[in-house]
């Protein structure tokens, strides 16, 4: 579904229903915002919200902000991945093909190497494979469960950021803006960042969910991939227990997304991208209290 697509259907006249769960989802923003807001006297930036949900079913879906940008953080590394596979399903490499681990890359800004910190780093164990070799699908997998900036550092630089890019043009999330990889001081300085929209990461998660970001097989496993993510305070905390959840977290100082494939009987995907909550508690009770109210909308 072309990104320009997606948008109309947000836009287009809702059912009663999904008219009253935008409006709780607001208050359930409004609510949030309160009760971790400013302390007394202090003026700062409201929190801003970005949401897209995209039932599978045909349904009509809703969206708050959809075309708004944000940094985007680890979501990033979902058009990563999608790349990877596209790649492996062209011919161009195998994802059980070995990559030497380096800790060394090259600013977008001038090509001057910057290394990653292990302490500023969410795991510990691409960085003890550093000298050796670890397999591109295990770079993957560290890369999607457990956030690893190493491992996406990696398989950037081995796919080409160019490539990716294109990637994201073709499935049309022209939202999605990969420039680089993670700890590139120099460009961050430069607000040379990668960014997305509530919309594009949409487009990104419904493709795979449908089976058309690579290839229906390809698709199957980089969902099985999304569901094996560590990191499940978000969109996972508000869905009954065992509910199947494929998705894919982002979080750095006051940015704290999550984006999802839900599977139930009414299965749908739901992004939603936070800025400006400095707790991250709070943020993330934020979004389980979204995912909650869309699931129980959804799945009467």
């Amino acid at each position: 579904m072309p990104w320009l697509l997606l948008l109309t259907l947000f836009s287009a006249a809702r059912p009663q229903n999904t008219a009253d769960l935008h409006q709780r989802i607001l208050a359930i923003i409004d609510g949030r915002v309160a009760a971790g807001g400013q302390r007394s006297g202090e003026i700062r930036p409201a929190p801003e919200v970005g949401l897209a949900f995209l039932p599978l079913d045909g349904r009509s879906g809703l969206a708050i902000q959809p075309n708004k940008e944000f940094h985007a953080a680890s979501t990033m590394k979902v058009p990563v991945m999608i790349e990877l596979f596209r790649q492996a399903e062209a011919g161009l490499l195998k994802l059980d093909e070995p990559l030497a681990i380096k800790n060394e890359f090259h600013s977008i800004v001038d090509g001057s190497v910057y290394q990653l910190s292990v302490g500023d780093d969410s795991d510990a164990e691409v960085y003890k494979h550093a000298g050796k070799t670890m397999s591109l699908r295990d770079l993957n997998e560290a890369m999607i469960t457990v956030s690893s900036n190493f491992a996406a550092n990696l398989l950037i630089e081995r796919l080409g950021v160019e490539n990716i890019k294109a990637t994201v043009a073709r499935l049309g999330a022209g939202g999605m803006h990969v420039l680089r990889g993670v700890e590139d001081q120099k460009a961050f300085d430069k607000g040379l960042n990668n960014s997305t929209t509530a919309a594009a990461l949409g487009v990104l998660m419904l493709k795979i969910a449908r089976g058309e970001a690579v290839s229906p097989k390809a698709d199957v496993e980089m969902a099985a991939i999304l569901k094996r993510q560590k990191f499940n305070d978000g969109i996972p905390a508000g869905l009954p227990a065992g509910t199947p959840v494929a998705h894919k977290t982002g979080t750095i100082t006051k940015i704290h997304h999550d984006a999802a494939i839900v599977y139930g009987p009414h299965p749908y995907v739901l992004v939603i991208l936070v800025r400006g909550i400095q707790d991250q508690k709070v943020s993330a009770a934020l979004m389980a209290d979204i995912s909650r109210e869309v699931w129980n909308a959804t799945q009467r």
